[in-house]
């Protein structure tokens, strides 16, 4: 059969789209290959900054000059925004939209197969005005489409891509996405108009997934959403994440629960108590809110839905629901247009208050469509950002080195990993523990294996060392 490839961009939750694509293209009987043979090569995209688009398109004009012969399909956040921009790329077959994207995996299934009819109503439409005659005729033609073929519209109606059986393999702690797209509307963020309103797989279907993850003999899932607070409520009998959750870890015999990003003020006094009663065995004491900006003026600028003293309270929470093992992370923007140095300090006061272990740091990018974009007369000088930057990422190294190094000597719960070829022939294996600290495990150890560790010291590069107890 032919090979595809598969290059994701941006967040967790778009990894988990990719990795449900390429889930239905093996069932298909695909093969995965390098992007150098692949006869299809899928781009995965992310639009939320500038440099994420130019990323995007950098990797297709490669992928081309390297493998000319390759059919590019191109879906994601930056394949909704501006599908035209990215059909004027050499080699580029076709753009899934996310409005689209459940349809991805039969479209590169046709590119992939001639000889595989589609089903879909939308795709067969593009075939049959891209060739007129018999529907067996044009849907062949989806192989040889020329321009290249755009499926995009603003109803977000085929959006929520339903993964295949998650499963650990190439990654050990596969992402489950239950939830797509936000309703929420800062200034800043394009989201809600590339992934649509907030939508969440059904309660039914998550059980049956983590169903199959332990009958996989999966160790740790990870539940992943564009908004995953926002779990629940939109179905047919509104629940919510921290119910899910309960379930999850009072019916079932998952070992370990992960979740990635919740909102700040999406932490409600539910959820906290899982936190309090679960954490540290079977629920992660790991927690990522996106702060974005400890500025009051800054945040309210960016229509964000909490002020900096609501955020402090939700982290005192965590903390002690969790207690001082649990890692906070966050995301940051430098330079949100009309940034004082003042504002910035706020920032900069704020992070060294809260016992951070890792930041996400970007300078704030103008997206089009969106009510910053706007304020071009207060963007911040480029200079001045990257000013900023280096302050944050020397602190952000700070909190992280501090926050490990309290560690050394403790014992701590951990899963194996499928350990990178240079770190095994060191002798050693990559592991992380429950509350989310890369680990270099001494010895040879097989993947997705639930062990003990004691941490012996920090590498050079930071990471922490240890051994199996």
């Amino acid at each position: 059969m032919a090979d595809f490839y598969i290059e994701n961009f941006g967040c967790r939750a778009a990894r988990a789209d990719g990795e449900a694509v390429a889930a239905q293209l093996r069932s298909a009987g695909h093969c995965a290959q390098q992007a150098t043979d692949a006869d299809v090569v899928v781009v995965n995209t992310c639009s939320v900054t500038a440099e994420a688009d130019r990323a995007a398109r950098a990797f297709i004009r490669r992928t081309h000059r390297r493998n000319p012969q390759a059919r590019i399909v191109v879906t994601g956040c930056y394949a909704q925004r501006a599908p035209e921009e990215l059909t004027a790329l050499p080699g580029v077959a076709a753009v899934v939209g996310n409005s689209h994207k459940a349809l991805a995996p039969e479209l590169v299934c046709s590119l992939l197969d001639p000889a595989q009819p589609v089903h879909s109503p939308e795709l067969v439409q593009i075939a049959l005005a891209a060739k007129a005659g018999s529907l067996q005729e044009a849907q062949a033609t989806l192989v040889q489409l020329a321009p290249p073929q755009v499926v995009v519209d603003d109803s977000f109606a085929h959006s929520f891509l339903e993964e295949e059986q998650v499963r650990p393999g190439a990654q050990t702690r596969p992402n489950l996405k239950i939830q797509e797209g936000c309703s929420n509307r800062c200034s800043f963020c394009v989201i809600p108009a590339t992934r649509g309103p907030s939508k969440s797989l059904p309660y039914a279907a998550v059980i049956k997934q983590v169903a199959g993850f332990l009958a996989a003999d999966g160790k740790e899932l990870v539940l992943s959403g564009i908004n995953l607070g926002r779990w629940g409520r939109d179905l047919a009998e509104p629940t919510t994440l921290a119910a899910l959750v309960r379930h999850l870890l009072t019916n079932t015999a998952l070992p370990r629960l992960r979740l990635s990003s919740i909102e700040p003020m999406d932490w409600d006094a539910d959820l906290l108590a899982l936190v309090r009663e679960f954490g540290g065995s079977r629920l992660a004491r790991h927690a990522h809110l996106p702060l974005q900006s400890g500025s009051d003026a800054v945040l309210r600028r960016m229509y964000r839905r909490y002020r900096p003293w609501h955020y402090m309270a939700k982290v005192e929470a965590l903390l002690a629901a969790a207690g001082p093992e649990l890692t906070l992370g966050a995301d940051v923007m430098v330079g949100f247009p009309g940034e004082t140095d003042a504002e910035f300090e706020e920032t900069v006061a704020m992070i060294r208050a809260l016992p951070f272990g890792y930041l996400h740091l970007f300078p704030f990018s103008p997206r089009p469509g969106t009510v910053a974009v706007r304020r071009e007369a207060e963007q911040v000088a480029r200079e001045l950002v990257e000013e900023r930057m280096e302050r944050l990422r020397a602190l952000a190294a700070e909190k992280t080195a501090a926050h490990r190094r309290q560690f050394v000597g403790r014992i701590l719960p951990a899963i194996t990993l499928n350990t990178p070829a240079d770190l095994a022939a060191q002798g050693r294996s990559a592991a992380l523990t429950e509350n989310f600290l890369p680990v270099e495990l001494a010895g040879a150890h097989e993947a997705n294996r639930m062990v003990s560790v004691r941490v012996t010291g920090q590498t050079p590069s930071g990471e922490l060392a240890a051994e199996a107890v």
